[in-house]
C-alpha cells in the first residue's frame, strides 16, 4: 500500500485514477487545483502524479517546485507526445511519464514498477549464498573479495541480482540500467555480460544463466 497524490484539473480523470489505485490497496489524495497544494504535506507521500497542462501553475512549473521538498517519483500525465516537452519535463525533476489517454493496466503498471524500484533504494546490502552486494559502496564481492567490475557491469549485475529468478531481455536490462537515453543499445548487452562472466569464472562463480531465445536471468 502506498500513498499516493494525484493533481489533474480534470475532475473525471482525478475519479478514474482513484478508483483504479484505490483498487490495489492504496491511499489517493486527489487535487484539482495545483494552488491548494498549499495545505498538504507532500513530503508524505511515495508517488505523485502531475497532470502537465493546468490553468495557473503549470506541471513543470509544480515540479520543479516539489522537488525542491520531495525525493519520490513524480510522473507526469500529459496529451503532449512531442519529444522536446517530455525531455523538458523530465529535466524538471520527473522520473517517468504516462501519455493519455491510458488504461487501467499502464497505469498500474507504471505505479507499481516506480515503487517497487523506489523501496528497493532503501536496501543497504544484498546478500547470496556466493556473493554480496554493498549497494552503498556499488560493490561486488565474491567470496570475500571485491569484483573489478566497470559501473555498467556492476549495475547489470545489481539489476539482475534485486530482481532474482526474473528472466529479462537485452532491451530490458538495457533500458533499466542505461535508461531511454543511453548512448549505446541493447547489443551491448551482450558483450558487457560476457565481460562478466569472464570476471566471475575466476572464482568459480556462474549466477548469470541464459534463457536461449528469451535473455538473462541471476541466479544461484
Amino acid at each position: 500500500m502506498a500513498n499516493i497524490l494525484v493533481v489533474d484539473d480534470d475532475a473525471a480523470i482525478l475519479t478514474m485514477i482513484s478508483r483504479i489505485l484505490n483498487k490495489d490497496g492504496h491511499n489517493v489524495t486527489t487535487v484539482s487545483d495545483s494552488t491548494a497544494l498549499d495545505g498538504i504535506r507532500v513530503d508524505g507521500f511515495d508517488i505523485i502524479l502531475l497532470d502537465v497542462m493546468m490553468p495557473g501553475k503549470d506541471g513543470f512549473a509544480l515540479c520543479e517546485e516539489l522537488r525542491g521538498i520531495v525525493d519520490c517519483p513524480i510522473l507526469f500525465l500529459t496529451a503532449k507526445s512531442e519529444e522536446s516537452s517530455l525531455v523538458y519535463g523530465l529535466e524538471k525533476g520527473a522520473d517517468d511519464y504516462i501519455c493519455k489517454p491510458f488504461g487501467a493496466a499502464e497505469l498500474r503498471a507504471r505505479v507499481a514498477a516506480h515503487l517497487r524500484r523506489e523501496r528497493r533504494e532503501h536496501f543497504i546490502g544484498l546478500s547470496f549464498a556466493g556473493s554480496r552486494f554493498n549497494l552503498s559502496a556499488k560493490q561486488l564481492v565474491v567470496n570475500g573479495e571485491e569484483i573489478a567490475l566497470t559501473k555498467a557491469e556492476y549495475l547489470i549485475c545489481e539489476f539482475l541480482a534485486r530482481n532474482h529468478g526474473q528472466v529479462f531481455s537485452k532491451e530490458q536490462i538495457y533500458e533499466q540500467v542505461f535508461g531511454f537515453d543511453g548512448e549505446s543499445n541493447d547489443t551491448t548487452i551482450t558483450t558487457h555480460i560476457k565481460n562478466i562472466r569472464m570476471k566471475l569464472e575466476g572464482y568459480h562463480y556462474s549466477p548469470i544463466k541464459t534463457v536461449w531465445g528469451i535473455g538473462y536471468k541471476w541466479e544461484e
